[in-house]
Protein backbone atom coordinates (compact mmCIF):
# COMPACT_ATOMS: atom_id res chain seq x y z
CA UNK A 1 0.00 0.00 0.00
CA UNK A 2 2.06 2.98 -1.03
CA UNK A 3 1.69 6.53 0.86
CA UNK A 4 0.37 9.41 -0.03
CA UNK A 5 4.19 11.01 -1.39
CA UNK A 6 4.40 7.67 -3.41
CA UNK A 7 1.35 8.20 -5.14
CA UNK A 8 1.93 11.09 -6.01
CA UNK A 9 5.62 10.69 -6.95
CA UNK A 10 4.53 7.54 -8.98
CA UNK A 11 1.47 9.76 -11.19
CA UNK A 12 4.21 12.79 -11.69
CA UNK A 13 6.80 10.30 -13.08
CA UNK A 14 4.07 8.56 -15.27
CA UNK A 15 3.08 11.80 -16.63
CA UNK A 16 6.61 13.39 -17.26
CA UNK A 17 6.69 15.99 -14.01
CA UNK A 18 8.62 17.31 -11.70
CA UNK A 19 8.78 14.61 -9.13
CA UNK A 20 8.52 15.88 -5.51
CA UNK A 21 10.68 15.02 -2.84
CA UNK A 22 8.23 15.54 -0.27
CA UNK A 23 4.52 17.10 -0.60
CA UNK A 24 3.02 17.85 2.78
CA UNK A 25 4.11 21.55 3.65
CA UNK A 26 5.41 22.15 -0.45
CA UNK A 27 4.32 25.52 -1.61
CA UNK A 28 4.85 24.56 -5.02
CA UNK A 29 1.66 25.42 -6.76
CA UNK A 30 1.56 22.44 -9.06
CA UNK A 31 2.21 20.11 -5.69
CA UNK A 32 -0.42 21.57 -4.33
CA UNK A 33 -2.96 21.27 -6.73
CA UNK A 34 -2.08 17.25 -7.34
CA UNK A 35 -2.34 16.95 -3.66
CA UNK A 36 -6.30 18.81 -3.78
CA UNK A 37 -6.71 16.68 -6.79
CA UNK A 38 -5.83 13.23 -4.90
CA UNK A 39 -8.03 13.81 -2.14
CA UNK A 40 -10.84 14.68 -4.47
CA UNK A 41 -10.26 11.58 -5.86
CA UNK A 42 -10.26 9.65 -2.37
CA UNK A 43 -13.74 11.94 -1.77
CA UNK A 44 -15.52 10.82 -4.49
CA UNK A 45 -14.58 7.39 -4.53
CA UNK A 46 -15.95 6.96 -1.34
CA UNK A 47 -19.08 7.94 -1.91
CA UNK A 48 -19.54 5.87 -5.37
CA UNK A 49 -19.47 1.92 -3.86
CA UNK A 50 -20.00 0.30 -0.71
CA UNK A 51 -16.24 -0.88 0.22
CA UNK A 52 -15.80 -3.48 2.50
CA UNK A 53 -13.16 -1.11 4.15
CA UNK A 54 -15.51 1.32 5.33
CA UNK A 55 -18.29 -0.63 6.46
CA UNK A 56 -18.57 -0.78 10.08
CA UNK A 57 -20.81 -1.59 13.18
CA UNK A 58 -21.80 0.92 15.59
CA UNK A 59 -23.87 -0.57 18.79
CA UNK A 60 -24.69 1.20 22.15
CA UNK A 61 -27.25 0.55 25.25
CA UNK A 62 -30.09 2.38 25.91
CA UNK A 63 -29.92 4.50 28.63
CA UNK A 64 -32.37 5.60 31.06
CA UNK A 65 -33.08 6.11 34.87
CA UNK A 66 -35.85 6.43 37.30
CA UNK A 67 -36.50 9.05 39.91
CA UNK A 68 -39.14 11.02 41.54
CA UNK A 69 -40.31 14.43 41.50
CA UNK A 70 -43.24 16.65 41.52
CA UNK A 71 -45.20 18.36 38.94
CA UNK A 72 -48.37 20.97 38.83
CA UNK A 73 -51.01 20.78 36.26
CA UNK A 74 -50.33 23.31 33.15
CA UNK A 75 -46.92 24.36 34.24
CA UNK A 76 -43.59 22.51 32.09
CA UNK A 77 -41.64 21.63 34.82
CA UNK A 78 -41.18 18.90 36.86
CA UNK A 79 -39.70 19.61 40.57
CA UNK A 80 -38.08 18.35 43.72
CA UNK A 81 -36.25 15.84 41.00
CA UNK A 82 -34.49 13.33 43.19
CA UNK A 83 -31.53 12.70 40.96
CA UNK A 84 -30.39 15.07 37.81
CA UNK A 85 -27.47 13.09 36.77
CA UNK A 86 -26.41 12.77 33.26
CA UNK A 87 -29.90 14.15 32.21
CA UNK A 88 -29.97 16.57 29.14
CA UNK A 89 -32.49 17.16 26.12
CA UNK A 90 -31.74 13.75 24.54
CA UNK A 91 -34.31 12.13 27.18
CA UNK A 92 -37.75 11.60 26.83
CA UNK A 93 -39.99 11.71 30.44
CA UNK A 94 -42.77 9.24 31.32
CA UNK A 95 -45.20 9.36 34.11
CA UNK A 96 -47.72 10.02 36.29
CA UNK A 97 -49.13 13.93 34.64
CA UNK A 98 -46.47 13.65 31.69
CA UNK A 99 -48.41 13.76 28.69
CA UNK A 100 -47.48 11.53 25.50
CA UNK A 101 -43.86 12.51 23.73
CA UNK A 102 -42.66 14.72 26.28
CA UNK A 103 -39.07 15.23 26.49
CA UNK A 104 -36.49 17.22 28.50
CA UNK A 105 -36.71 20.72 27.00
CA UNK A 106 -33.54 22.42 28.31
CA UNK A 107 -30.31 21.31 30.91
CA UNK A 108 -31.74 20.94 34.63
CA UNK A 109 -30.84 23.15 36.87
CA UNK A 110 -31.11 22.45 40.84
CA UNK A 111 -33.72 19.60 41.05
CA UNK A 112 -35.72 20.86 38.76
CA UNK A 113 -36.07 19.29 34.82
CA UNK A 114 -37.76 21.90 32.44
CA UNK A 115 -40.34 19.87 30.03
CA UNK A 116 -41.14 20.12 26.53
CA UNK A 117 -44.96 19.90 27.69
CA UNK A 118 -46.61 21.62 30.67
CA UNK A 119 -48.14 19.04 33.23
CA UNK A 120 -51.71 17.49 32.61
CA UNK A 121 -52.13 16.40 36.13
CA UNK A 122 -50.56 17.75 39.92
CA UNK A 123 -48.44 14.96 41.44
CA UNK A 124 -46.42 15.26 44.10
CA UNK A 125 -43.16 12.38 44.55
CA UNK A 126 -44.40 10.37 41.58
CA UNK A 127 -42.31 7.90 39.85
CA UNK A 128 -40.94 9.13 36.44
CA UNK A 129 -38.68 7.22 34.01
CA UNK A 130 -36.56 8.98 31.68
CA UNK A 131 -34.82 7.21 28.82
CA UNK A 132 -32.27 8.34 26.34
CA UNK A 133 -33.58 8.72 22.35
CA UNK A 134 -31.64 10.52 20.75
CA UNK A 135 -27.92 8.82 20.54
CA UNK A 136 -24.83 10.90 18.74
CA UNK A 137 -23.99 9.46 15.26
CA UNK A 138 -20.91 8.17 15.01
CA UNK A 139 -18.20 10.56 14.16
CA UNK A 140 -17.36 9.37 10.89
CA UNK A 141 -20.03 8.33 9.69
CA UNK A 142 -21.75 9.10 6.19
CA UNK A 143 -24.53 7.12 4.90
CA UNK A 144 -26.10 4.38 7.11
CA UNK A 145 -26.64 0.56 5.10
CA UNK A 146 -30.25 -0.53 5.21
CA UNK A 147 -31.85 -3.25 6.92
CA UNK A 148 -28.60 -3.45 9.34
CA UNK A 149 -30.74 -2.01 12.19
CA UNK A 150 -31.39 -4.37 15.31
CA UNK A 151 -32.40 -4.44 19.01
CA UNK A 152 -29.65 -7.37 19.80
CA UNK A 153 -31.25 -7.70 23.28
CA UNK A 154 -34.69 -8.70 22.03
CA UNK A 155 -33.27 -10.39 18.36
CA UNK A 156 -35.70 -8.19 16.33
CA UNK A 157 -35.07 -5.93 13.63
CA UNK A 158 -35.93 -2.20 14.73
CA UNK A 159 -38.68 -0.72 12.06
CA UNK A 160 -37.54 2.58 9.96
CA UNK A 161 -36.06 4.98 8.66
CA UNK A 162 -39.37 6.26 9.26
CA UNK A 163 -40.54 9.50 7.19
CA UNK A 164 -41.23 12.80 8.78
CA UNK A 165 -45.79 12.22 8.86
CA UNK A 166 -44.93 8.44 10.15
CA UNK A 167 -42.87 9.49 12.97
CA UNK A 168 -45.18 12.21 13.94
CA UNK A 169 -48.00 9.70 13.67
CA UNK A 170 -46.07 7.60 16.10
CA UNK A 171 -44.95 10.25 19.04
CA UNK A 172 -48.93 11.96 18.14
CA UNK A 173 -51.28 9.66 17.77
CA UNK A 174 -53.15 7.04 19.68
CA UNK A 175 -51.69 4.25 18.46
CA UNK A 176 -47.85 4.77 19.47
CA UNK A 177 -46.53 1.94 21.04
CA UNK A 178 -45.55 -1.71 19.92
CA UNK A 179 -43.12 -4.36 20.86
CA UNK A 180 -40.43 -3.23 18.52
CA UNK A 181 -38.59 -0.25 18.15
CA UNK A 182 -38.61 2.09 15.30
CA UNK A 183 -36.03 4.65 14.46
CA UNK A 184 -35.34 7.95 12.54
CA UNK A 185 -32.00 9.80 11.89
CA UNK A 186 -33.20 13.45 12.29
CA UNK A 187 -31.77 16.32 13.84
CA UNK A 188 -28.21 14.26 13.69
CA UNK A 189 -29.09 12.27 15.81
CA UNK A 190 -30.45 8.63 15.75
CA UNK A 191 -33.60 8.49 17.40
CA UNK A 192 -35.93 5.61 18.60
CA UNK A 193 -39.40 5.57 19.34
CA UNK A 194 -40.85 4.50 21.99
CA UNK A 195 -39.26 5.14 24.84
CA UNK A 196 -38.12 1.81 26.78
CA UNK A 197 -36.88 1.14 30.48
CA UNK A 198 -34.68 -1.84 29.64
CA UNK A 199 -30.85 -1.68 28.68
CA UNK A 200 -31.22 -2.76 24.90
CA UNK A 201 -28.15 -2.86 22.94
CA UNK A 202 -29.11 -1.66 19.83
CA UNK A 203 -27.17 -1.59 16.82
CA UNK A 204 -26.55 -1.06 12.82
CA UNK A 205 -24.07 -0.93 10.46
CA UNK A 206 -22.85 2.47 8.32
CA UNK A 207 -20.29 3.26 5.80
CA UNK A 208 -17.65 5.42 6.74
CA UNK A 209 -15.96 8.72 5.14
CA UNK A 210 -12.74 7.97 6.48
CA UNK A 211 -10.79 6.43 3.68
CA UNK A 212 -7.49 7.62 4.78
CA UNK A 213 -5.26 6.90 7.27
CA UNK A 214 -2.07 7.79 9.38
CA UNK A 215 1.50 6.27 10.12
CA UNK A 216 -0.36 5.82 13.46
CA UNK A 217 -3.22 4.04 11.47
CA UNK A 218 -5.48 6.92 13.14
CA UNK A 219 -8.35 6.97 10.46
CA UNK A 220 -9.43 10.60 8.57
CA UNK A 221 -10.95 11.49 5.64
CA UNK A 222 -8.30 13.13 3.83
CA UNK A 223 -4.89 12.54 2.76
CA UNK A 224 -2.48 15.04 4.92
CA UNK A 225 1.18 13.74 5.65
CA UNK A 226 3.62 12.21 3.37
CA UNK A 227 3.41 8.82 5.00
CA UNK A 228 -0.23 8.68 5.00
CA UNK A 229 -2.44 5.67 2.99
CA UNK A 230 -5.90 5.31 2.29
CA UNK A 231 -7.90 1.85 1.76
CA UNK A 232 -8.10 2.55 -2.41
CA UNK A 233 -5.58 0.13 -4.58
CA UNK A 234 -2.55 2.40 -5.59
CA UNK A 235 -3.54 2.02 -9.50
CA UNK A 236 -6.61 3.38 -9.14
CA UNK A 237 -5.72 6.64 -6.66
CA UNK A 238 -2.44 7.32 -9.40
CA UNK A 239 -5.04 6.74 -12.94
CA UNK A 240 -7.52 9.30 -10.63
CA UNK A 241 -5.19 11.70 -10.10
CA UNK A 242 -3.55 11.18 -13.71
CA UNK A 243 -7.51 11.76 -15.11
CA UNK A 244 -7.94 14.84 -12.84
CA UNK A 245 -4.90 16.90 -13.47
CA UNK A 246 -4.93 16.53 -17.30
CA UNK A 247 -8.99 17.42 -17.50
CA UNK A 248 -7.91 20.37 -14.93
CA UNK A 249 -5.09 21.53 -17.28
CA UNK A 250 -7.31 21.12 -20.55
CA UNK A 251 -5.88 18.30 -21.82
CA UNK A 252 -9.17 15.92 -22.19
CA UNK A 253 -10.39 12.90 -20.63
CA UNK A 254 -7.11 10.93 -21.55
CA UNK A 255 -6.82 8.39 -19.02
CA UNK A 256 -10.79 8.19 -18.51
CA UNK A 257 -11.03 4.61 -20.23
CA UNK A 258 -8.27 3.32 -18.21
CA UNK A 259 -9.67 4.80 -14.41
CA UNK A 260 -12.84 3.57 -15.79
CA UNK A 261 -11.49 -0.18 -15.92
CA UNK A 262 -9.64 -0.11 -13.17
CA UNK A 263 -12.85 1.18 -10.93
CA UNK A 264 -14.94 -1.69 -12.35
CA UNK A 265 -11.96 -4.25 -11.58
CA UNK A 266 -11.45 -2.60 -7.80
CA UNK A 267 -15.51 -2.54 -7.84
CA UNK A 268 -16.02 -6.43 -8.38
CA UNK A 269 -12.96 -7.59 -6.65
CA UNK A 270 -13.66 -5.53 -3.18
CA UNK A 271 -15.67 -7.93 -0.80
CA UNK A 272 -16.97 -10.60 -3.35
CA UNK A 273 -20.50 -11.57 -4.92
CA UNK A 274 -23.48 -13.92 -4.11
CA UNK A 275 -23.94 -16.73 -5.95
CA UNK A 276 -27.30 -16.38 -7.72
CA UNK A 277 -30.16 -19.32 -7.88
CA UNK A 278 -32.58 -19.21 -11.32
CA UNK A 279 -34.21 -20.98 -8.54
CA UNK A 280 -34.34 -19.56 -5.26
CA UNK A 281 -35.97 -21.54 -2.57
CA UNK A 282 -35.96 -21.15 1.08
CA UNK A 283 -34.35 -23.99 3.22
CA UNK A 284 -36.50 -25.98 5.36
CA UNK A 285 -36.09 -25.14 8.30
CA UNK A 286 -39.12 -27.14 10.05
CA UNK A 287 -40.53 -30.50 10.33
CA UNK A 288 -42.62 -30.70 6.75
CA UNK A 289 -43.30 -33.34 4.34
CA UNK A 290 -39.98 -33.07 2.86
CA UNK A 291 -38.27 -34.49 5.99
CA UNK A 292 -40.73 -36.39 7.58
CA UNK A 293 -39.51 -40.20 7.23
CA UNK A 294 -41.94 -42.79 5.52
CA UNK A 295 -41.99 -45.46 8.88
CA UNK A 296 -40.70 -45.72 11.90
CA UNK A 297 -40.10 -41.87 12.82
CA UNK A 298 -36.76 -42.65 14.12
CA UNK A 299 -37.56 -44.78 16.47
Amino acid sequence: MATMLQLIQRATGEMGLSVPSSVAGNQTQDVVQQLALLNAVGNELAREHDWQALNKAYTFTVSFTTITGNTVSATSNLTNASSISGIDTTYQISGPGINQACFVASAPTGTTIPLSQPATSTNTGGNYTLTKVKYSMPSDYDRQIDNTHWDKSKHWLMLGPESAQQWEWLISGYISTGPRIRYRIFGGYFQIWPAIGTADVLGFEYVSNAWASSSLSVAQTTLTADADTCIFPDVLMVLGLKNKYFQVKGLGPIYQEDYDKQLSIAKANDSGSATLSFAPRPSEVLIGWDNIPDSNYGS
